[in-house]
């Protein structure tokens, strides 16, 4: 992993038209780049270091191509979708937990994270170069909250998260890199899971108080965006408290959750009601986010081709009056087979790109609200996730009538409406897991009346250790001192 780290720094420097050599032994100047350490010293340099960390999110492994994106593997993994035997298989390896540390195939997240983490600390290295000042203080809480959000990806994925045990806290975690360092290539796992949040959250909190960015541009983090991202963390840190306290600060700051009006527009155009964080994509990358669901959708019907669809058991928990079933899910046939699949991530008429090249969403308000949602009703505060609910409920449901629920009622409600909202976005196995729930399929096939042949893997115990990836085994041949997950 590091040595791909080194050679992806590396090709960073010189997209700021600068270079640095990586071999201790040849250490020599070029006669047409700039070394780094004379490069970064003007705003413009800084500022397309920034954007390049921001870039790095959408990478093989995050969410580019088929195999391995984030945008579907935490949801193949649960009870959300359903191998369609149509497909192509890709991902089933994935699907079918056969997680191995030889197995590239799952996911790159650890390698690409760490890449962007590397990209975050360039310009950390090389900011006392710049002035003090609010641009400079700015550039580093913009390069503190990229680092931290890509080390949250890293240790929810790779180990176990707060709430999930009582022996998280304190179990194995990832390293926290904070120094950019092309040449040095070792790295331990010598922090907990506890010691790596409290890393995050400082990046964060220094984050939150220093940027400066307006908040209209969605393809940065703003203070709305990292409050609601501190949300999320503090939930799965189980400090529910700061949890709702980190989304109410967000939700002041960014209230619309998506109005029913605009809903389908988030997901089929530009538009950015109620999204907090997004990366850019465009006809110039040419990222296919989407590819790894479907081949064939089109804004106007079009014969689909699923990788996976929504089993009938998820498709029914939309009522006709929710926006969220057309916007997410469309009924056709492929090649005389009715499935319900996935058009979330399919197209997007507003900027006309081709089929699947679509702006991911890394943060919307709506997950802020559930956030707030879930950490109140732990709190006792049953007013508040009553009033977040419906508030939410409003803009997703036609008609909606607000209704005050208590006790188990409230809390099935809180969850029901998690699983409908951030469907095939990116958090339903992290919800299974972090909760310690055992992952139950429902034995139905990928037919839209859950006929056809069932999932091979129907049962997933909290006490597996599959719920924590297993890291790459690329990454241990060059560091064999790094300690790999129990269970692999």
């Amino acid at each position: 992993m590091k040595n791909k780290i080194i050679k992806i720094t590396i090709l960073s420097a010189f997209t700021l038209g600068v270079m640095s050599s990586c071999d201790r032994e040849l250490d020599q100047v070029s006669y047409t780049q700039i070394p780094l350490d004379q490069a970064m010293t003007t705003q413009a340099n800084f500022t397309q270091a920034i954007n390049g960390a921001y870039t790095a999110i959408k990478g093989s492994g995050y969410f580019s191509t088929d195999t391995g994106n984030q945008i579907i593997v935490p949801d193949l993994l649960t009870d959300n979708l359903i191998y369609n035997p149509q497909g192509r298989s890709s991902n089933f390896t994935a699907y079918n937990w056969t997680l191995s540390a030889n197995n590239g195939s799952v996911t790159g997240l650890f390698t690409q994270a760490y890449f962007v983490i590397s990209r975050a600390n360039m310009p950390l290295k090389y900011i006392n170069n710049l002035p003090a000042g609010s641009f400079r203080t700015n550039i580093e809480a913009h390069a503190r909250a990229v680092r931290a959000a890509a080390h949250f990806d890293l240790v929810r994925a790779y180990c176990k998260i707060p709430t999930q045990s009582a022996d998280a806290n304190a179990s194995l975690g990832i390293p926290y890199i904070t120094e950019f360092n092309p040449l040095e290539n070792s790295k331990v796992r010598d922090l907990t899971v506890a010691q790596v949040y409290d890393n995050i959250i400082s990046d964060l909190t220094f984050a939150v108080n220093n940027i400066t960015d307006a908040p209209t541009d969605k393809s940065k983090f703003s203070k709305a965006a990292i409050y609601g991202l501190l949300s999320r963390v503090y939930l799965y840190k189980g400090d529910y408290t700061n949890a709702v306290a980190a989304g109410n600060s967000s939700i002041a700051l960014s209230p619309s959750v998506g109005t029913i009006g605009n809903f389908t527009n988030i997901w089929a155009s530009n538009s950015t009601d109620g999204v907090l964080l997004k990366i850019l994509n465009s006809t110039q990358e040419n990222v296919t986010v989407g590819v790894a669901y479907q081949q064939g959708a089109t804004a106007t019907g079009g014969s689909i081709r699923s990788e996976y669809v929504v089993p009938k058991s998820l498709y029914t928990l939309y009522s006709a009056t929710d926006i969220r079933r057309t916007a997410y899910i469309r009924t056709a046939a492929y090649q005389g087979v009715q499935r319900n699949h996935v058009i979330k991530w399919a197209f997007n008429t507003g900027g006309g790109t081709p089929l699947n090249v679509v702006e991911p969403k890394y943060l919307r308000t709506a997950e802020v609200y559930l956030n707030v949602a879930e950490s109140a009703f732990k709190l006792g505060n049953e007013t508040l996730a009553n009033t977040l609910l419906n508030t939410l409920k409003a803009q997703r449901y036609s008609a909606y009538v607000p209704v005050t629920l208590t006790g188990t009622a409230l809390w099935n409600e809180i969850m029901l409406q998690r699983r409908l909202e951030l469907a095939f976005e990116n958090d339903r196995f992290y919800t299974f897991k972090r909760q310690g729930l055992t992952m139950q399929r429902t034995g139905e096939g990928p037919n839209v009346d859950g006929g056809g042949v069932a999932s091979l893997v129907q049962t997933i115990l909290p006490s597996d250790t599959r719920w924590q990836w297993p890291i790459p085994q690329s990454t241990i041949n060059i560091t064999p001192t790094f300690q790999q997950n129990p269970g692999y």
